[in-house]
Order: C-alpha cells, then structure tokens, then sequence
C-alpha cells in the first residue's frame, strides 16, 4: 500500500495535524527568519529598511512563481495518486524541475537588465536607490534558489510527507538566521556588507535547503520517481494540468506583487518612514498569515486526493475543521495587534515617526483577519478542485479592485491615516466574493466529484 494512503484513510482531524502542522512550524520558520532579516536590516538604517521593501514586489514574484506552480505540481500529482496514476504524477514532476529552470534563467536575465529600472520606477532617492538595486540584483540572479527549495517542499506535501517540508525549510531558515549578522555587520573577521549581507545570507540559506530536500527525497520512499533523462523532454499536455491550476494561483500571489508596488508609490508620497512602515507590517503579518497558509498547503493535498478517490465527505469535513482552526489563530493574532503593537514596532527599532503611523495601522488593518482566514481555507477548496480561477477572481476584488483605489481615494485627503482603513474594507468585499463562490461549488460539488 502507498504510504500516500494515509491522505485517504487517516481521520480527518488526526491527518489534517499531521499534514499542516510541519507546513505551519516550516512556514513560522520562514517568518521567523523574515522577521529577523529585517530586524537586523532596520538596525542600519530606516534607509535601508526601505530599501528592502522597495525590493519586495520582485521578492514577492519569484516566490509567487515557484509556489503557484508548485501548487500547480501538488495538486495534479495528489489528484494522480488519488487515481493511482503513478505515471501522470511521475511526470508532473519531471516536468517541474523543467519549468524552475526555465524561470530561474528568466530571473537572471531581470537581474542585469530590469533591477535598476524596477527601484528606479519607485524613488530617485539616493539614500535608498543604491542599496536597493544591488539587494535586488543578488536576490533575483539566485532566484533558482529559492524556487528549487519551494518545489522539494511541494514534492513531498503532494505526497503525504509534510515533515520533510518543515525540514527543508527550517534547514534553510536556520542557515540564513545564522548569517545575517555575520554578513550584514561583519564578524568574524568578514567585511560588513550591510543590506547586501542580507541578501546573501537568504540565498545561501535556500541553496542549502535544496541540497536538503534533495538528500531527502533519495535517502526516502517518495511516492513518485524523478527520471533526469526527461527533465528536458517536456510533455506540454502535463504541463497544461499543472497550469490550468498553477497560472490562477501565481496570478493570486503575484497580485501581491502589483499591489505592494502600488502601495509603496502611494506611501512615499508621504515619507520614506510609511514605506519603510509598510514593509515592517508584512513582516509582521507574515507571522499571523503564514500558519494558516501552512493549513492550506496542509490540505490541499487532502482535498485532491480525496475528490480524486471520490470521497466528497472527507473533503468537506476537512474544510469545516480547517476553518474553525484558521478562524481561532487568526482572531488570536487580531488581539496581539491590539494589545502590544509598540512592542511589535520596536523591534524593528522604529523611530517615534514610525511608531505614530504605524501604531493606529497595526490596529485598523488587523481587524481583517478573521475574515482573511476564512478566504484562505476557502481558497484551498478551489485550488485543490482545479477551480484557481475563482481564487484568482478573489484577489483581484481584494487588492486590485478595491485596496489600491479605496487607498489612493483616501490618500487624496492628505491624511495617512484614512489610507489603512482600505485593507479592512477589502476584505470584506473579499470575503462575501468567496461566500458566493463558494456557495456555487456547495451545489455543484456531486457533479464535480463524478465529472
């Protein structure tokens, strides 16, 4: 019997610990060492903080490349286990390391030649511009490293083994914890590279994630084989599969991308110190987000397998419990932003200037997450149905259709403060969007789960 199974046999409260806790403890992880970075990027400067998050929409790509994609992977693979298809999720994953080379040589490419025009397009700014650009450059010529990690993690979610993912993360957050104040401020008889050291350390976290992952997946019984000899051998019908859900969830990510540029050029009309502030907050909020993200990736794989075994009560059953938990970390986080956000701020050794925009921040845009957990788990319902459209469709309402005017609206008022009300509002109007979708797969889900 396939270890895989267990994603069609274990109980569903028991199997949904075991899938998303490694995901959610991998993810913190990441977080974690998000945080950290920035920590000790803010303890240069608040320029250099900046910087950083002028950067962040290019970071945020790559990473919406290789994780929509690799949901792309994990879903037609779990789907092609669910059907005992080991020939289809064989090549889903040949296919893959196919598709993360062809991006990783795009990013390259970004590197020399659209690095400096992207920071350029954003602030002229000279205390900000030159860090900016080469933190930029070293991020997106390694961006392989980044991807290569993100695709062993989805190899082994797809596959029932999630711990190995909390592994090859973790072994990549700890690398990079580790060097950053080695390489940003220069010990050990290194030179101080500053936001530049930064960058580095990330990278060579992530390329040493990949050497984990791979060890991993040779030293363990994977449900699914790698043939180098047809990595370069692309099969452009699997491709399709892996795209028809891959396209909408990068698209959903990348959204970000295009909003968090938006923002940026919105906030630094104001003052560097609300960029600077901006990128400080999705730091933060990573913490709360990035758990129940690991819950999502956690069951994705739950639903594929079953709505391919044709189980349609394990899939909603797993939704019901999925949401509950989301809801419940979500709301604890909403209460934390309240409580404590000048201890959050100081971390980042905010100045009093940051801490007077970003206290009254921290508390309207935190009101939304209960509701952001809700989309999230529903999110993963669609992706996992080959459905990414619709989460696509959702995104867009949230931070295109409604975040980005609602703020310029608001910013037109000369008040700052106006501005954070926008994230609230549009996750309202995000989430009665999902309620409706959803409602839509609640009555056509018998059809779905025998078409």
């Amino acid at each position: 019997m396939s270890k895989g199974n267990k994603l069609g046999t274990m109980p569903i409260r028991q199997l949904l610990v075991k899938m998303s806790v490694p995901i959610m403890f991998s993810m913190f992880i990441q977080s974690f060492y998000n945080i950290v970075d920035s920590i000790f990027v803010a303890k240069i400067s608040e320029s250099a903080m900046t910087a950083v998050t002028l950067a962040f929409p290019i970071m945020n790509l790559i990473i919406a490349l290789a994780v929509g994609t690799g949901t792309g992977i994990a879903t037609v693979i779990s789907q092609a286990l669910g059907k005992k298809d080991y020939s289809l999720s064989d090549t889903a994953a040949d296919n893959s390391i196919f598709i993360f080379i062809m991006y990783s040589l795009a990013f390259m490419v970004f590197a020399f030649y659209g690095s400096k025009q992207f920071i350029l397009s954003q602030t002229s700014d000279v205390s900000v511009v030159g860090d900016a650009i080469s933190y930029l450059k070293i991020s997106s010529f390694f961006a392989g490293a980044t991807m290569f990690q993100i695709m062993f993690c989805k190899f082994f979610e797809s596959t029932g083994f999630a711990f190995f993912s909390m592994v090859t993360q973790g072994s990549g957050a700890i690398i990079n914890i580790i060097l950053d104040p080695i390489l940003i401020f220069g010990y050990f008889g290194l030179p101080a590279m500053g936001v530049n050291g930064a960058a580095i350390a990330t990278i060579l976290g992530q390329v040493i994630a990949v050497f984990v992952g791979y060890y991993i997946y040779k030293s363990n019984e994977i449900d699914i084989t790698i043939d180098v000899k047809m990595i370069f051998k692309p099969k452009w019908e699997v491709i399709k599969q892996i795209f028809v859900v891959g396209i909408p969830s990068f698209l959903m990510i990348a959204i970000g991308s295009v909003m968090t540029y938006l923002m940026n050029l919105i906030l630094i009309a104001f003052s560097n110190t609300a960029t600077a502030f901006f990128g400080v907050y999705f730091k933060l909020q990573s913490v709360v987000f990035m758990p129940i993200y690991g819950l999502s990736n956690g069951l994705i794989p739950i639903i594929a397998y079953n709505y391919g075994a044709n189980n349609k009560g394990r899939m909603m059953e797993a939704i019901k419990v999925s949401t509950i938990y989301a809801v419940l970390f979500m709301s604890l986080g909403t209460v934390i932003f309240h409580l404590i956000p000048s201890t959050l701020l100081d971390m980042f050794s905010a100045s009093s200037h940051m801490k007077e925009l970003g206290i009254p921040a921290l508390k309207i845009i935190s009101i939304s997450f209960p509701l952001a957990a809700v989309g999230i788990v529903i999110g993963s319902l669609f992706q996992a149905l080959s459905k990414s459209s619709y989460s696509l469709v959702i995104s867009l309402v949230r931070q295109l259709v409604v975040l980005i005017p609602v703020a310029y609206l608001f910013s037109l008022s000369g008040d700052i403060y106006k501005i954070w009300w926008a994230f609230p509002i549009a996750e309202l109007v995000s989430f009665v969007t999902s309620y409706a979708f959803y409602k839509h797969i609640d009555k056509t889900k018998v059809s779905l789960m025998v078409g």
